[in-house]
Formats: C-alpha cells, structure tokens, sequence
C-alpha cells in the first residue's frame, strides 16, 4: 500500500507539471527553500546581512496552516507570522535596496528544492505566484498573490528526505521581479512552513 502511495504522489507531480524528483536523504521537518532561493536562506548565507535571528535558523519559518483562507495575516506571509523573523516581510532587504532575485522563465519547467532539518509528516507543497501589476512597495498581502497556487506536489502524510526537489511548470504571461511563495502543509500539527523567493521572469 505505501508503495502505492508513492507512486501515486509522482503520478500526480507528473500529470500536472512535470517530473517529481525524489532526492536520497537521511530522516533529519524543518525546513525551508534554496532553489529559488528564499529570504531566509540569502540571510543565512550572508548574501543579504541584517536579518535578525533568522539567520541562525532559516528553517524555522512556521506559522498556522490553511493558506490561503487562514494561515499568517496579511503583511506577514513571508515570516509566517512569527515576529522575530519580521525582516522577511519588508519590501526591501534589511539596510534597503531590492531583495536579490533569480532569473527565472515563465512557461518554462523549474525545479524546485527544499532543505529539511527535522522531518515531518507532510500533506503537500504549493507554490503561489504574485500577479502582474502587484504592490512591491509594501509587505507581501494575499491581494497581491494569484491564490491559485500554479504548482501543488501532494504527499499523502509521508516524510520528505533530507533534500527533495520537485519540478513543476511556472506560470506564463509574467515579467519583471515577483515573489513566489512557497507553503509546505503539515499533515499531524496545525502548522505549515513558509518561504518567500525573490525572483525576475
């Protein structure tokens, strides 16, 4: 029957967007994402300085789960509501000027990473996307995000690796710097992990 789970997950990956590629990792959660690169992790590595404590531990990033209709207040998504990580929110990185984005294609497939420090059981990943013509000038609010997430890997209450990346196609019709925002669903606490990704299509 587990097995069965699995290969439904990747049957579904691979319906909807592309190839699920299940990393090998040890059973180490936590977690958060490095491809693209979100906030926390530019923090972590010293590529963006003055975040506060989310530089110790990018991977703690957990708020209430049920995003969109629940889930961080608005202004708080990127921090997932915890307020010592409130840096993440702001429009700019800490000390001013634009958060560093990757360059990115739309229509085009992409593979998306995330790095755990503490497994979980885990519901699914979705990944939301801001609309053309949002509001970069302030914290990141739901108005902004088309609410639809573009790309959804269900996990079925399984445990990810250490390391796992899916592939999953982004949206067209975009240009110029967006925010993905990516939701990791805990499927045994009332929790989920956020992670906010500068990019530029």
């Amino acid at each position: 029957m587990r097995q069965k789970t699995k290969w439904y997950a990747a049957a579904v990956g691979l319906a909807t967007t592309g190839a699920l590629v299940l990393s090998s990792g040890g059973a180490s959660g936590h977690g958060y994402t490095d491809l693209p690169i979100s906030r926390q992790k530019l923090c972590q590595n010293g590529t963006v300085t003055g975040c506060g404590d989310i530089q110790y531990e990018p991977q703690s990033v957990e708020g209430p789960k049920g995003f969109p209709a629940s889930g961080p207040a608005d202004g708080q998504l990127c921090s997932g509501g915890v307020g010592r990580f409130g840096q993440l929110n702001s429009a700019t990185k800490p000390g001013g000027g634009a958060w560093p984005t990757t360059r990115v294609t739309g229509g085009q497939n992409y593979t998306f990473r995330w790095q755990f420090t503490a497994m979980h059981a885990t519901t699914d990943f979705k990944y939301y996307v801001t609309k053309a013509g949002w509001n970069q000038n302030h914290a990141l609010a739901r108005s902004d995000l088309n609410l639809t997430p573009f790309f959804t890997v269900p996990y079925n209450g399984q445990r990810p690796p250490s390391t796992l990346s899916h592939t999953g196609r982004l949206p067209s019709g975009l240009s110029g710097h967006h925010v993905i925002l990516a939701v990791w669903t805990i499927a045994d606490t009332g929790n989920a992990f956020y992670a906010c990704s500068d990019v530029t299509f």
